[in-house]
């Protein structure tokens, strides 16, 4: 009895080491398996909000105000068309972060995600979808009275959107004023400043 009662102890036993053996070859090939969470900004994957990981600002999105309200209140507009997975809206994302920077207080600034704007055939001049033109990162300044003063496609510098502003709010020319500094808001986008 003693010889078929360590036999059945001896097959248990077995029995418990293979499975333990298979759970630890499961846990590792589950840690092998794993890919590293990585952003990067030279690429064209989506890592969440663009200001939020490249510009350090994640006061753009969502924008305060509509066009149409910006417009209503004659207050002077800055729309920045953009997707979240795009190589060159992550670039570009500093730049309007420092636009905000500059103007967020005197003017609206206003982060489109083109994703969001919803299919129509026509658009009134009060809505974003009417400004846009199909490609990515795009800018449009618009004064007090709502006229068009920049639609550029691609990077634009900031000094090209800075010189349609003080036309805006009749600034001295940047060759005859003060030359501003930025702080920067982390690591990352003080990088991408200079």
């Amino acid at each position: 009895m003693n010889g078929i009662k360590s036999l059945f102890l001896q097959k248990i036993a077995n029995w418990q080491q293979l499975v333990y053996k298979a759970l630890v070859l499961l846990v590792c090939l589950f840690i092998i398996n794993i890919q590293p969470a990585s952003a990067g900004i030279k690429d064209d994957n989506f890592d969440g909000n663009i200001f939020v990981v490249y510009a350090g600002n994640g006061s753009l999105v969502p924008p305060r105000q509509t066009l149409a309200q910006t417009l209503a209140e004659h207050k002077p507009a800055f729309l920045a068309f953009y997707v979240d997975d795009s190589k060159d809206c992550k670039e570009y994302a500093i730049t309007i972060s420092r636009v905000q920077e500059f103007y967020g207080k005197v003017a609206e600034i206003l982060p489109i995600n083109v994703d969001t704007i919803p299919a129509k055939k026509t658009y009134e001049p009060t809505e974003a979808g009417y400004y846009y033109s199909g490609a990515v990162p795009q800018v449009v300044v618009f004064d007090q009275s709502g006229k068009v003063l920049l639609n550029k496609q691609g990077q634009v510098p900031f000094e090209d959107i800075d010189d349609r502003f003080r036309e805006v709010f009749d600034l001295l020319p940047r060759s005859e004023s003060v030359q501003l500094k930025r702080r920067s808001f982390n690591e990352f986008s003080s990088e991408l400043s200079k």
